[in-house]
């Protein structure tokens, strides 16, 4: 990890515990964030977004649900390309 990534992640660890946030809190807001991220970044394919995170699809689908995350929010719009 970069030295000034590792300070920005520092310096926002420092706020959320000042905040009074909990691991569990954190980790969930965090891994929820991360997931987004991959799915803006592959237009909400599940497939995709597994392989850049390294977790399998199923792992992912069921991180979603879990997090409520809608994926469908990050899919191009308007008509789809029939396969």
């Amino acid at each position: 990890m970069s030295k000034n990534l590792n300070g920005e992640l520092r310096a926002l660890v420092d706020e959320l515990v000042d905040k009074g946030l909990t691991l569990g809190q954190a980790r969930r807001e965090f891994e929820r964030q991360f997931i987004v991220a991959a799915l803006r970044c592959h237009q909400g394919n599940l497939g995709g977004s597994a392989r850049s995170l390294g977790i399998h699809r199923n792992t992912l689908r069921n991180k979603v649900g879990d997090l409520g995350i809608v994926t469908d929010d990050y899919a191009p719009k308007g008509p789809r390309a029939r396969r």
